[in-house]
């Protein structure tokens, strides 16, 4: 607080501190990565590609002036039938690392940064029977936050005749900034129409339609996992089964200083994934143990309306108002949205076996940054979706289909303006593939579209009083009593400030109940200091 003592006026100007983020600096980029992978000594030998899947693993992000240097390396999964008589799936996985050094002008060591990738493209091939290529494209995009503070002024204290208005703001205060981890278990048991299991051949376990929640002290978090093992029985005859389902899971995180009603901005991405087999209850080896790690990365807002001073004058003494701009960032909307996609997929190799049945779905979205549009957010992107089959070729038993269907959709956000920011999270429900005959597929999926909006506003605000005497010569030259007729844009403070007259003072002589003028009104104003 300020306080100013001149000629026995008496100001004090009550602050409050406003805690919010901005970007500092932001930039994308792409990297390509490509390399010949030996075939482990303990696999056998490989005679076809059946599946395949990436993933990129962040282990360090370095900032340094201008720059952001980002060390990972992508993860690959690749299942392929090995050579005899009998073909049976085998599974092949590894990594390839990276080291990006991305220009990101106006960092500074210290500062923090997020990186989000997207794993634009992967392709396999199978180079001989003991060695693969593997060849992915993966974007970048790196974003620095800052925490900043604004000392604002939201009213005034004074115990002689001073005249202050106030406007209303809208904030969105940030309250929590920080990392954390979610661990996830859960025990799958397979049905008694399947053999106990031997070994595992392949395995998904993806959450999806991840949903956050701030509570009380602790943040919500629920979704569904969705499970896929393909894996050999027990038995003579060894035999090659598979294994999905998806279960509800749901959780809590501790979070000190969340609040019920906070604007939850959470972003998530899958950390460690551990499963193995465990015997059930008599003793066989019958039920799938997972256990998950989610990395998330939080950030809690708190919605304010604030009223906050933007002047002043004063009535027997000159009273300014000292301002400079400060930029705000306040809560517009939090919106979703759900859009179709439909489509067929056909086999597109000549050497392809027809589908017999499928087995397991999976699909990624890979969405473009969106754009503002009138009244909403135009997104676009593809969702990019491979199917693993089983075929009635003895030779090639197993195989895949991939495709990728194009989507668009305008999330609905009214009176959107190009004053604003976003971010966007998509996920995939209801995926539903289903052969039509042996060499095509019938595609159906929602695409589930979560947005949270900010608006940026510049706002003045005040930072200091000035208060001086005032100069009689000014006063002496208006008029002791006058009618004063209202122009277009006028207003009470307007008229009170020219003749230094207080806002009740002008309400009172001329019997009026609101502060409201209208072009053409007419006013008595009388002075309040004599000459």
């Amino acid at each position: 607080m300020v306080i100013h003592l001149h000629g026995g006026i008496f100001v004090e100007l009550v602050r409050k501190n406003i805690h919010m983020d901005r970007i500092k600096g932001q930039a994308s980029t792409q990297i390509t990565l490509e390399d010949d992978i030996n075939i482990l000594d303990s696999k056998p030998d490989a005679s076809r590609l059946i599946y395949d899947r990436g993933n990129v693993a962040l282990e360090e992000i370095k900032v340094t002036e201008d720059h952001v240097t980002v060390r990972g390396k992508l993860q690959f999964l690749v299942m392929y039938l090995a050579e005899g008589e009998k073909p049976v799936p085998a599974c092949m996985e590894g990594s390839l690392p990276f080291d990006e050094q991305i220009y990101v002008e106006g960092v500074q060591s210290g500062d923090g940064a997020n990186v989000k990738w997207n794993l634009e493209d992967i392709t396999v091939g199978l180079i001989n029977s003991r060695k693969l290529s593997i060849q992915a494209l993966i974007s970048l995009k790196v974003c620095s936050e800052v925490m900043y503070d604004e000392e604002t002024a939201v009213d005034l204290y004074h115990e002689e005749p001073v005249e202050y208005r106030k406007k209303p703001l809208r904030i969105a205060q940030m309250t929590v900034k920080k990392r954390d981890i979610f661990r996830m278990k859960e025990e799958l048991e397979l049905p008694q129409n399947l053999p106990n299991i031997s070994q595992i051949i392949w395995q998904s376990v993806e959450p999806e339609n991840v949903e956050f929640r701030a509570l009380e002290g602790r943040i919500s978090i629920q979704g569904d996992l969705n499970a896929f093992f393909l894996y050999e029985g027990e038995g003579e005859e060894a035999a090659i089964k598979s294994y999905e389902t998806t279960v509800p899971f749901n959780g809590t995180v501790d979070c000190t200083g969340c609040d019920e009603g906070m604007a939850a901005d959470i972003d998530y991405t899958l950390g460690a994934k551990d499963v193995e087999v465990r015997p059930d209850f008599d003793g066989e080896q019958r039920v799938f143990a997972m256990e998950l790690v989610m990395d998330l990365d939080i950030s809690l807002y708190e919605e304010e309306r604030l009223d906050i001073l933007s002047g002043v004058y004063g009535v027997v003494k000159e009273v300014e108002a000292v301002s400079k701009p400060a930029q705000f960032k306040g809560l517009f909307a939090r919106t979703s949205g759900k859009t179709k996609i439909a489509d067929r997929m056909k086999l597109t190799s000549s050497d392809a076996p027809p589908i017999v049945q499928i087995l397991h779905s999976e699909a990624q979205i890979q969405a473009e940054e969106g754009e503002i549009v009138e009244n909403g957010i135009h997104i676009k992107g593809a969702v990019n979706i491979q199917t693993l089959y089983m075929s009635s070729d003895e030779k090639a038993p197993y195989s895949s289909v991939k495709g990728s269907i194009p989507f668009q959709y305008v999330l609905d956000v009214p009176d959107i303006g190009n004053g604003c920011t976003f971010k966007i999270q998509t996920g995939l429900e209801q995926l539903a593939v289903t052969m039509l005959d042996g060499g095509e597929l019938d595609v159906k999926a929602v695409i589930v579209c979560r947005g949270i909006v900010f608006e940026h506003k510049q706002e003045n605000i005040v930072t200091d009083i000035v208060v001086s005497d005032l100069d009689m010569n000014k006063l002496s030259s208006l008029p002791g009593i006058v009618i004063y007729i209202a122009k277009e844009g006028d207003s009470l403070w307007d008229v009170g400030k020219r003749y230094y007259v207080p806002i009740s003072q002008i309400k009172e002589t001329n019997d009026m109940t609101t502060e409201e003028i209208r072009p053409g009104d007419k006013l008595l104003i009388v002075k309040g200091i004599s000459n």
